[in-house]
């Protein structure tokens, strides 16, 4: 899909030019030479570029995550999957285990698929723009990470800190959209010039790194900022006030009610989860079988009953948000009896038992609404 155009796009470049000029770009290098974060999948300025296939696992991990949450499951995967065609290979099931903890599974499908397809097609993750862009799950900021950061390439990319970076210099005030059209035309036309074009790498992580620890969305810390003389927001005193903020979404309520079945297994006790089916919510994770919305409690009642479980206890309810969903979760405790329940009623696709020591793991293959759901019982509850 092509971007949509706007009025700023036709303007003359006078009008749209940069803030910075080329001393002032090179101090933003510079700052970037001496304060960039030390980071497993960031390799050093002017040394040996990171290999393809690691800039995009780092890249699509770091999407609406934070880079402390990251650290840790990077290491885990590149130690599992080191190559394109570890991945490639990997069974899905396991992909989305790895990726337990980061959130927004679906970019670990697209991920395994992207490495799927990129074997098959070029034998390896190309440099060609077309053909990555063709890749799944891969769009313009994405190839813009690994031509620029691996392939060395003057490819732009725009996060949301390079929005807020370009809008400030430039003291953009109005809504988001052209905005960011403009920050696009910007950001290309920035990356293709020098000092930026002999190192773009460095350059694109400099504005990112720029807008994530000095150009923060709130309070942002101007003074210590290499390029603050010639950023307009700041001589305007608008720097906390650009970009707008933007208007959130309605965030729905929405009950679930989960059984948390356990029973006594060979090395402690264990407790059912079905996996979700592969599209959805937590696509293809494990968790107590539950249900959700108005009828879910009767949902998980009329279920129990099916398979003649009774009713032990309860866990304390609590609340799971999501960015658009806020879930009033509620649990009730069941032991097994001698036939194991089946959750495929309930709309799951199967059921293992998993136990209850695993459940924390980093790779167990369970969303978070559900290791809070495991972990909300007591002892007293597991003794009934």
């Amino acid at each position: 899909m092509r971007e949509k155009t706007n009025a700023h796009d036709t303007l003359p470049d006078s009008t749209v030019d940069l803030v910075l000029d080329p001393a002032a770009r090179q101090a933003l290098l510079d700052w970037y030479g001496r304060e960039h974060r030390r980071l497993p999948w960031r390799a050093e300025p002017g040394g040996l570029a990171p290999a393809p296939y690691a800039v995009l696992v780092s890249e699509l991990m770091l999407q609406q995550t934070r880079v402390d949450t990251v650290i840790e499951p990077y290491r885990r995967w590149m130690a599992r999957w080191p190559t394109l065609h570890d991945l490639a290979r990997a069974d899905l099931q396991d992909v989305l285990a790895q990726w337990t903890g980061l959130g927004y599974y679906r970019r670990a499908r697209h991920l395994h698929a992207a490495a799927v397809a990129a074997l098959e097609r070029h034998g390896e993750l190309p440099n060609d723009p077309d053909l990555l862009r063709r890749l799944p799950g891969l769009g313009p900021y994405t190839v813009g990470a690994v031509r620029s950061i691996a392939f060395g390439e003057p490819e732009a990319l725009v996060d949301g800190n390079v929005v807020r970076v370009l809008a400030r210099w430039h003291a953009w005030t109005d809504a988001e959209p052209p905005t960011l059209s403009r920050t696009w035309k910007i950001a290309r036309r920035l990356v293709s010039r020098p000092p930026a074009s002999l190192d773009p790498s460095s350059w694109n992580q400099a504005l990112m790194e720029l807008g994530a620890t000095v150009c923060t969305p709130r309070r942002p810390a101007c003074l210590r900022c290499p390029v603050r003389e010639p950023c307009r927001a700041r001589q305007l005193g608008l720097a906390e006030a650009i970009p707008p903020t933007r208007v959130r979404a309605a965030v729905q309520e929405v009950q679930a009610v989960h059984a948390l079945v356990w029973r006594a297994g060979p090395h402690g006790r264990q407790v059912l989860l079905g996996r979700r089916p592969a599209t959805g919510r937590w696509a293809g994770l494990w968790e107590p079988p539950g249900a959700e919305g108005p009828d879910a409690r009767a949902t998980v009642a009329a279920w129990l009953a099916q398979n003649n479980l009774r009713e032990s206890g309860q866990i304390d309810a609590f609340v799971h948000v999501l960015t658009h969903r806020r879930y009033q979760v509620s649990g009730v405790v069941v032991a097994a009896q001698a036939t194991a329940p089946d959750p495929v009623a309930l709309g799951y696709v199967e059921a293992r038992w998993l136990p209850l020591a695993e459940v924390a793991s980093p790779t167990s293959g369970m969303s978070r609404l559900a290791v809070r759901l495991c972990e909300g019982w007591s002892p007293q509850d597991l003794a009934r």
